[in-house]
């Protein structure tokens, strides 16, 4: 079957709306795109405990930070990792938990020290309480490097929208 006419004449008419409504990539250029470039600039500080390793380690990921590359800018990230139990059972025992990450950081010029950008992100996770010990201690180590890698997510996002508008300068 040949398309229509009228069809063809609305996807081109659709193409050409979508092309002029004014947004543009925000990797645009790959890994030498100015976004990318700026990301690669920013090191990450030591972050402690499990979920700071597991969030650093996730941010390095994504940033691409290369080694030999000048670190113009300085992130620091401060965890809040919380279990609270709730559904409780007749017996007084649990049966859910939450686990909350919640991470403040900041983008700091390395140089001068000043801080160029403050922000918080956050994520949370369901856990089923079992009655095998271990089964939950696994449920809740996998939550949190599922929570670490959505923490990791939001900051990248946030630096490379921070950055797409002239953010940290390029």
């Amino acid at each position: 079957m040949k398309p229509s006419l009228a069809r063809l004449g609305l996807g081109l008419a659709l193409a050409l709306g979508l092309s002029a409504c004014g947004l543009k990539p925000l990797y645009s250029g790959g890994s030498n795109g100015p976004v990318a470039q700026s990301l690669q600039s920013v090191s990450v500080a030591p972050i402690g405990g499990r979920g700071g390793w597991l969030v650093r380690t996730a941010l390095e990921d994504r940033l691409g930070t290369k080694d030999g590359v000048p670190h113009r800018y300085r992130l620091e990230v401060t965890l809040d990792d919380q279990i609270i139990g709730f559904g409780v059972r007749r017996d007084d025992a649990e049966t859910r938990e939450r686990r909350t990450l919640r991470a403040r950081y900041r983008l700091v010029e390395a140089d001068k020290g000043t801080v160029v950008l403050d922000a918080t992100a956050g994520s949370d996770a369901g856990i089923d309480v079992v009655s095998s010990e271990y089964a939950t201690v696994a449920a809740e180590q996998t939550a949190l490097e599922r929570l670490s890698n959505e923490v990791a997510d939001q900051i990248v996002a946030r630096l490379a929208q921070f950055a797409s508008r002239g953010g940290p300068e390029r």
